[in-house]
């Protein structure tokens, strides 16, 4: 199979030609492998190479037999390998079992190649980390593909893979899907088990996946939402497969949308026209769509969350120093992870338990709107695709420019709610710019079936990066 053929069909397409024997697991991994030699080297996407360890696995008989598929280097451990999270700090950690989402995985049949690079820790929306390396956008190397399943989302962009799973605590799945061109769905809280590890920053992070197609995003959810013995919290099985729902009619939907910027001060101007023409696309396909306000207090809730993050990191790193015996020191860990490290160190159990409460009152406020509302819509990014190195370049000003880039994404980590980013505008310059519509806490179905409809009013698939 030569890439052409390969990059022509999606994940579901290509587990559809196994089925009819048109071609075999092994083709697609040599033409998965093929494409990871030719532009890895300009992206640095992949930054585990398990091509061998490949080979020598069956597939599985699930409905993506013999699709390969990439991990994100954290939060998911697959037995045998190391899952670093980003950081030299456990670059020789490997795991004695798969987690339960890679066993999921597995049993859906897809042939695991390989893992992502992603930032130290997954905690920035870009992904240039000291340890895993900067990491390049495919439509345009000098941009960031975002973070921080960075990698994940440039690999799929690439062609490398026509998915690869992916994580999202506080935009991180659908920053990299919007900066590449990608669909890329946040579940809600409690969709997809961490299991054997318990609830990621008090419940903000999820797992799933970035794709090419809406429809292998929804096969991939079919497949990992399943609840796993001892789960802190779960929700009920759909009631239909989220595969069905891709291809329903949505009905008419009540839309609310927003040009603003949650968490700074304004879009750029291209997200913001981009969100008024998506509105008037939703008119055209005849929902009901009107400008609103979105309620709640974002700055308590940035500020609770970032003290949330900080004390996840101490508790992470506090607990390897006990395993090891010895401290963590300066200089094992970025300045900045460090620095986040210091001050979770610092945060008592009584700001911590206030911290949480700040984000459930949030989430009451801010899901009020879904009372009048059956989706929101709002732009992704607060700007399209950053040059890399634009965050940090200024020191004093990290905090300004990193809610600049990620205005509209961390919101509905803490509301818990689903949240998609669907391709449907490009910069004057030709970079993607993502849309993001917010469905009710559950309601991921509304999300697939409109984000069907969107798809066929306004396909993406067939446009690739020059790369």
């Amino acid at each position: 199979m030569d890439f052409a053929d390969y990059r022509r069909h999606d994940a579901v397409g290509l587990a559809e030609l196994v089925a009819r024997r048109e071609v075999s697991p092994g083709e697609l991994l040599d033409a998965a492998a093929a494409r990871m030699a030719e532009v890895n080297p300009k992206i640095n996407a992949v930054t585990a190479d398990l091509t061998a360890r490949a080979r020598t696995e069956p597939a599985g008989e699930g409905p993506l037999s013999g699709v390969p598929f990439l991990l994100k280097d954290l939060g998911a451990t697959l037995a045998g390998t190391p899952t670093t999270g980003g950081s030299r700090l456990f670059a020789d950690e490997v795991a004695d079992a798969d987690s339960a989402i890679v066993r999921l995985y597995r049993q859906a049949g897809v042939s695991i190649f390989g893992k992502t690079n992603t930032p130290e820790f997954g905690l920035w929306p870009f992904t240039e980390g000291d340890f895993l390396g900067v990491c390049r956008n495919p439509w345009d190397l000098s941009r960031t593909p975002g973070g921080s399943s960075g990698g994940a989302a440039a690999a799929v962009a690439a062609g490398i893979a026509p998915a690869a799973h992916a994580s999202d605590g506080g935009g991180s799945i659908r920053t990299p899907a919007a900066c590449c061109g990608l669909f890329g769905l946040k579940p809600s809280r409690g969709r997809v088990s961490f299991a054997p590890q318990g609830e990621g920053w008090a419940g903000a992070s999820i797992q799933h996946a970035v794709t090419r197609s809406v429809r292998d995003s929804a096969v991939l959810l079919d497949a990992t939402c399943a609840p796993q013995v001892g789960d802190p919290y779960f929700l009920s099985s759909p009631a239909r497969p989220f595969a069905d729902e891709v291809r329903r009619d949505p009905g008419r939907l009540r839309v609310a949308f927003t040009t603003d910027a949650l968490q700074s001060a304004a879009l750029d101007p291209e997200c913001a026209e981009a969100v008024r023409d998506t509105a008037r696309l939703l008119e055209s396909l005849g929902h009901d769509v009107e400008e609103a306000r979105v309620p709640g207090d974002f700055a308590a809730m940035q500020a609770a969350a970032g003290l949330v993050i900080a004390a996840s990191v101490a508790a992470t790193l506090d607990a390897e120093a006990e395993r090891r015996g010895r401290p963590i020191a300066d200089g094992e860990v970025e300045p900045l992870t460090f620095a986040t490290y210091r001050r979770g160190q610092g945060v008592t159990a009584s700001a911590y338990v206030q911290a949480i409460q700040t984000l459930h009152a949030f989430g009451r406020a801010c899901s009020s709107l879904f009372e009048t509302y059956d989706v929101l819509l709002l732009s992704t990014l607060g700007s399209p695709p950053i040059p890399i190195g634009h965050i940090l370049e200024d020191t004093g000003q990290i905090a300004e420019r990193l809610f600049a880039f990620m205005p509209n994404t961390q919101p509905f980590n803490n509301t818990g709610q689903p949240a998609m980013t669907v391709p449907l505008a490009w910069s004057a310059s030709g970079l993607p710019i993502g849309m993001q519509f917010v469905g009710r806490m559950g309601d991921e179905a509304t999300l697939f079936r409109l984000a069907g409809q969107l798809e066929q009013a306004r396909p993406w698939f067939d446009r690739t990066p020059p790369l």
